[in-house]
């Protein structure tokens, strides 16, 4: 079957020349906030391109305790302090996680939390695989999310953001509805697929704990950059709306140290008017009626 090439995936467009993106209520910004609540399989059966733990010989005792430190305490002091400042929450999602941890899995469906598929683990890489192999594997998240939730998944991000160059025509075909898998855009963008729509939703790897913590910059550094985005996207929103994606991992920002950072960052967006807390899907919804509404 046809191959789409980058360049085509994603017409270009030059945001002054876009029609004015509005948001409800007259919002300038969107904000979605993603905890990535992610299982690193202890010994990785399915090693393709790289190997997930860094250090040997495996297994790596520390990578994974420290994961596991996520889902066992981190996510917790997570889900207290979203449910504090009454937020959406999107969830980037291993959707093992559904099946291995029942607790978590009420605890995040009680609260109505939006499952956005990230893969089955997170250390099952799409990187190379045949396109039966990866339309299996989409396959198989689908049928846990609908076993879980009786509803078919909305959104994908590749599993360590390992897409391939099918990524986007499989998770359409699919009846997936958005895709964060690209970085280009403060807006969504239409991705042409080869059958069905798929709409690209920022999500990012700057305002991303995982990224900031690699380059050893720690909480109220990670903060600082948050409230720094937050500003530059508010003023710019009132001519234009943005959409500006938090992305967090329990076993960083769960940590201690580290959540009361977050805790203030949060806050600071909060006592701003003009900003519409969302969950990934309300916030492509929105943005389709409008296409929509602005095509000839």
């Amino acid at each position: 079957m046809e191959l789409i090439a980058g360049q085509d995936r994603i017409a270009y467009s030059a945001l002054p020349s876009r029609s004015a993106l509005r948001w409800p209520g007259g919002a300038r910004l969107a904000v979605w906030v993603a905890p990535n609540i992610e299982h690193y399989e202890y010994l990785p059966e399915q090693v393709r391109v790289r190997n997930p733990w860094p250090r040997l010989p495996h297994p790596d005792i520390l990578g994974y305790g420290l994961r596991d430190y996520g889902n066992r305490v981190g996510v917790w002091r997570l889900m207290e302090l979203f449910d504090r400042l009454e937020l959406p929450v999107t969830v980037s999602l291993s959707m093992a996680v559904l099946d291995m941890y029942p607790d978590l899995a009420q605890a995040m469906m009680e609260r109505q939390w939006e499952f956005m598929s990230h893969g089955l683990y997170n250390t099952r890489y799409h990187w190379n695989m045949s396109e039966d192999e990866e339309r299996e594997a989409i396959a198989q998240c689908q049928e846990i999310h609908l076993r879980h939730t009786g509803q078919r998944l909305k959104g994908w991000f590749s599993p360590a953001a390992s897409n391939t160059l099918r990524t986007p025509d499989l998770v359409a075909e699919s009846g997936i509805s958005y895709l964060c898998d690209l970085y280009h855009d403060d807006q969504p963008t239409p991705i042409r697929v080869r059958s069905g729509e798929l709409t690209s939703l920022p999500y990012s790897m700057e305002i991303n704990d995982s990224i900031a913590w690699r380059r050893g910059q720690e909480a109220e550094a990670f903060a600082r950059k948050i409230r720094d985005e937050f500003d530059v996207l508010y003023a710019e929103g009132a001519e234009h709306g943005r959409v500006m994606n938090i992305a967090v991992h329990p076993f960083i920002m769960g940590q201690p140290h580290r959540i009361d950072a977050l805790d203030h960052a949060l806050q600071y967006i909060r006592s701003h008017e003009g900003v519409w807390f969302a969950t990934g899907a309300q916030i492509v919804d929105c943005y389709r009626q409008q296409q929509a509404k602005d095509s000839p």
